[in-house]
């Protein structure tokens, strides 16, 4: 674990988010992501991970609080979206990869639209994310030519493809196939220890186990417990947080 004084890749203070007028996604939300750790965001559908991520990366407007990046504020009125953008991956449960275009292509076009990176070392890096993710063969493939599990490894390298600080990962294997999930979590294990900074939704609580040095559960928009993957998963302290493991072990998913 990354020592406590380390200044946070990632920190919310009070965040807070509504839909409408009535509808509280997110309620005062504090939280710290260390550099080269994983934290993990468990809770039932509905709870707020997938908002909390996309607060993160400023596609939801926050209505309170702040949220900074390497101690800048990212919320600030003044804050440049596209410059913070491209500092964070992210990658959602639909692959959203471009149909029209090659794998070398999804990956290659934001490093050289975006951060002007020339086409020979864009491609050059691309390669080597394909290959170290077992899909060397694929460059010249397109989209629906693959598997679910293999586009969702591409979703990863184009997220990788632009170098970025911090990696959201947003319930990337809710879409697949049973027998094609452990092969993209394989990918965010080899991430892991490469120490990648990374905050993962995920309803894959043995694999929250095993990854993460952060879990935070949360339930109706508010992180109701955080601790280490030990002690969330093994003696947690809310009866909320008891009631919710308990469903998962009885469900056969921990």
């Amino acid at each position: 674990m990354t020592p406590a004084s380390t200044p946070p890749v990632l920190r919310l203070e009070n965040v807070r988010k509504t839909f409408g007028r009535d509808t509280v996604v997110l309620r005062d939300v504090n939280l710290d992501v260390a550099p080269h750790t994983v934290t993990a965001l468990i809770g039932a559908s509905g709870s707020g991970k997938s908002t909390l991520l996309r607060c993160a990366n400023l596609l939801e407007e926050i209505d309170d609080g702040a949220i900074f990046l390497d101690g800048e504020d990212i919320t600030d009125p003044r804050a440049d979206a596209d410059a913070v953008r491209r500092r964070i991956g992210v990658v959602f449960q639909a692959y959203n990869l471009f149909p029209h275009m090659t794998v070398l292509d999804n990956i290659t076009l934001a490093p050289r639209r975006v951060h002007a990176t020339s086409r020979t070392e864009a491609e050059t890096q691309a390669r080597e994310l394909l290959d170290r993710l077992g899909l060397g063969d694929k460059a010249s493939a397109y989209p629906d030519r693959l598997s679910g599990g293999q586009q969702q490894r591409v979703a990863i390298a184009r997220a990788l493809a632009v170098r970025p600080r911090l990696l959201l990962l947003d319930e990337i294997t809710a879409a697949l196939d049973p027998e094609l999930v452990g092969e993209v979590l394989n990918v965010v294990r080899d991430l892991k220890g490469d120490g990648m900074t990374m905050v993962i939704a995920t309803h894959e609580m043995g694999f929250a186990r095993e990854v993460a040095d952060q879990v935070c559960f949360l339930d109706g928009g508010v992180v109701l417990e955080r601790g280490t993957a030990g002690e969330i998963f093994g003696d947690p302290q809310e009866e909320r947080t008891q009631r919710f493991l308990r469903r998962i072990v009885e469900a056969g998913r921990l």
